[in-house]
């Protein structure tokens, strides 16, 4: 029975898992922790375990700011892999929309604020998970952070959530769940 190739054998794409890519290629922490300044979290093991291992590199670019197909092509060659054209990751601009109908500032339940965290090495989407696990079905909780969450963000709609998020300004960016 033939058996489905290894990331090694298909190579480094935008839906390979963070925690995949540096298993597999632990050469690679310094280049993508230089990429953007919420990677730095990654030499911390426990978000290591956790976060690394839901986070695509699609998502960690818009995490970056960077384009998909950017980010996959420079760790591709940092491994000797040939560059791919084009991925079909959802690009940063894809995660702003217009505010939406279901948004109301009276919704918000709770606020969690990465700013505001005494503990660098603690990802905010730990506290946001949290929250909305024992958020009442209609209420808002509203996640502040200086990157796009995209990780997150996907999870979220995952559970069945609504989401907004809106960029007020550069590194400064309020995310909306709601509960259905």
């Amino acid at each position: 029975m033939p058996t489905k190739p290894s990331k090694s054998e298909t190579g480094i794409d935008a839906s390979t898992k963070v925690g995949e890519l540096l298993e597999q290629y632990p050469e690679l922490e310094d280049l993508l922790i230089s990429m953007a300044a919420p990677f730095k979290k990654l030499r911390n093991p426990v978000l290591r375990r956790s976060v690394a291992k839901v986070a695509s590199l699609g998502q960690a670019a818009a995490v970056a700011g960077i384009r998909a197909t950017d980010l996959v092509n420079l760790l591709r060659t940092a491994v000797g892999q040939a560059p791919v054209q084009s991925t079909e990751a959802q690009d940063r601009a894809s995660y702003f929309q217009p505010e939406p109908d279901w948004f109301d500032e009276e919704l918000i339940e709770a606020s969690i604020d990465e700013r505001k965290d005494t503990n660098p090495n603690l990802m905010p989407l730990v506290g946001l998970f949290d929250t909305a696990t024992h958020l009442p079905t209609g209420r808002i909780v509203e996640l502040v952070t200086t990157f796009l969450p995209a990780p997150g963000i996907d999870i979220m709609k995952q559970r069945g959530f609504k989401v907004w998020s809106v960029e007020e300004e550069t590194d400064l960016i309020r995310s909306y769940f709601q509960k259905q």
